[in-house]
């Protein structure tokens, strides 16, 4: 009986973030509900998309911005006239919302934020920037049948700049993939052992910007190397590669450091990690977390904005320090190599995120309970 009713997610493309692994999980979990999705995608590009399941249908828009699909989506909306239409990421967000609010058919729109928004707004680039961002948001957002935050904290930042909508706004989780994170955490590992022979072995995952602040991981790392025999490898490709390699080498950690870009495979190096560190400025929902957990590794986190406390329970499943805070990081990590909690009890709760269910708590929002 599902079949009959159509599923439509959006997001820009598949690159290799946290909100792209989320749509593709999504995917599965409505497909395993019974359901019809598509997928539609302003281009068809990115890692993830050979992650995506066979029996999704990919809608590639073929455009360079997503602005530019404002009348595709308008089109694809009184074509194909899907029951739900769930939209990730602010921009991408707008654009849905608009193209919505003009077509011919009453699809449930849901528009899912998966950053803290008031972090967005303070590194735009300039006052005009955030004053357009506020005002499109405040005028689109309006066409939504739910505003889907992916952490109480993302929630409550949302509903602080934008009380017209704090009866819209829902708190549903990223949705993870389990089974499939501990199967490629088996794969062949033994690469990692020709780079670094070490006990103590940190991993971080992440794009190289600012947002992610590896410096203060580095600064903290080579803090921990005085205390231990310790090797750090940083998963990620971004703009501030460069910046990292040359503060390496400035603290002469350089040989102790391994950073070797995106992988499509971050979960045998995780598995095999003393410790995962999360030194974020921001977030929204960090899916790495919650991937780390399913892999019975042990996490520490900043204390940042938003979604690091909910996962970690307030600290139960992993140390949570002080954002930008080189000493406390040092310290939480020597600790948590040296006291580990039971794995058992870290994957246990990384079942709550499972994609069953996420995918069950979108259908009592979407009305299908």
């Amino acid at each position: 009986m599902n079949k009959d009713y159509l599923v439509a997610l959006f997001i820009p493309t598949l690159g290799g973030g946290g909100a792209e692994r989320v749509v593709v999980n999504l995917a599965k979990g409505f497909l395993r509900k019974g359901f019809k999705v598509n997928i539609l995608l302003v281009d068809k590009k990115g890692p993830f998309v050979k992650d995506l399941p066979e029996e999704c249908q990919v809608i590639n828009f073929h455009s360079k911005r997503t602005l530019f699909t404002f009348f595709k989506i308008i089109n694809y909306i009184n074509k194909e006239k899907p029951y739900v239409f769930i939209s990730h990421l602010t921009h991408a967000n707008i654009v849905s919302a608009l193209a919505q609010a003009v077509s011919r058919e009453k699809t449930k729109l849901l528009l899912v934020e998966h950053n803290t928004l008031s972090e967005v707004l303070k590194n735009s680039e300039s006052v005009v920037k955030r004053f357009i961002l506020r005002f499109l948001i405040r005028f689109s957002y309006r066409f939504a049948d739910s505003i889907i935050a992916v952490s109480t904290g993302v929630a409550n930042d949302f509903a602080k700049f934008f009380p017209l909508f704090k009866n819209k706004i829902q708190v549903i989780y990223n949705p993870f993939d389990l089974e499939q994170i501990q199967f490629k955490s088996k794969e062949d590992a033994s690469f990692l052992w020709k780079h670094f022979s070490s006990k103590s072995l940190i991993i971080s995952v992440g794009r190289l910007t600012k947002q992610k602040d590896f410096p203060t991981l580095i600064k903290a790392f080579a803090i921990v190397r005085k205390e231990i025999d310790a090797r750090l490898v940083i998963l990620g490709e971004g703009e501030e590669r460069k910046n990292l390699e040359n503060l390496a080498k400035e603290l002469g950690i350089e040989e102790f450091i391994w950073m070797p870009g995106f992988v499509d495979n971050p979960y045998n190096y995780m598995s095999k990690a003393s410790v995962f560190v999360l030194s974020s400025i921001y977030e929204g929902l960090p899916t790495v977390l919650i991937e780390a957990l399913a892999l019975g590794c042990q996490v520490v986190s900043t204390d940042c904005k938003s979604g690091p406390r909910e996962i970690l329970d307030n600290g139960k499943y992993g140390k949570l320090v002080k954002v930008g805070d080189v000493e406390e990081l040092a310290k939480a990590i020597l600790e948590t190599i040296k006291n580990p909690i039971n794995p058992n009890i870290l994957v246990e709760r990384a079942k709550m995120f499972s994609v069953e269910n996420i995918a069950k708590r979108y259908l009592e929002v979407i009305g299908w309970s």
